[in-house]
């Protein structure tokens, strides 16, 4: 890992992104890093794009300014592939992770990419099966932590469960639970 890694993800607001910043940070902690998750809002409201972003680190983080150059993007919204430039600032060694049908090598064509790591996932469908809503944040965040091996699935189902068991009924949790497992079974590289 590099010393800091930067992430940054798009979403429209109501989806859960920046939940899922947050719940990423707060997993760091299981793993003595240090983090940062912020929200950049524009006009606050739901279905509006917004973006958000974490900083983690093995060492401390003295830097506090917004992110221009991610090592990693992740789309949680795919209508947001046609508005918004996705790999702004991103190198041709950067990871895209996308919730949408289409396979990697689709979205590559689609988008006329070249270089970076490309991975995708139904988070919307996971969501609908597995929470019975469109909420498809913790999918994404199982994606990510799949691809980046930031947290196992053990780790990440273990801090879910404790986590969350003390905000939701078991009910929730169990279901938020499954839709992370699927996540990381589920995400599909080139």
């Amino acid at each position: 890992m590099d010393p800091v890694v930067e992430i940054r993800w798009h979403a429209r607001g109501g989806q859960g992104a920046v939940t899922a910043a947050k719940t990423l940070a707060e997993m760091s902690l299981t793993k003595n890093m240090f983090f940062q998750a912020f929200p950049e809002y524009g006009p606050e409201r739901m279905g509006a794009p917004i973006q958000c972003f974490n900083r983690l680190s093995k060492n401390k983080i003295n830097t506090y300014c917004g992110i221009t150059n991610p090592h990693i993007v992740i789309v949680v919204d795919h209508t947001l592939l046609d508005i918004v430039d996705i790999t702004a600032g991103l190198d041709d060694n950067g990871i895209v992770i996308i919730n949408t049908t289409l396979q990697p090598n689709q979205v590559r064509t689609k988008l006329n990419l070249n270089g970076r790591k490309i991975y995708t996932v139904d988070a919307t469908h996971i969501s609908l099966e597995e929470l019975r809503r469109f909420m498809p944040n913790i999918p994404m965040l199982g994606a990510l932590l799949k691809v980046t091996n930031f947290l196992t699935k053990e780790e990440a189902i273990a801090f879910l469960q404790d986590s969350f068991s003390k905000k939701f009924p078991p009910k929730v949790v169990e279901s938020n639970i499954a839709a992370l497992k699927r996540a990381f079974e589920e995400v599909k590289t080139e």
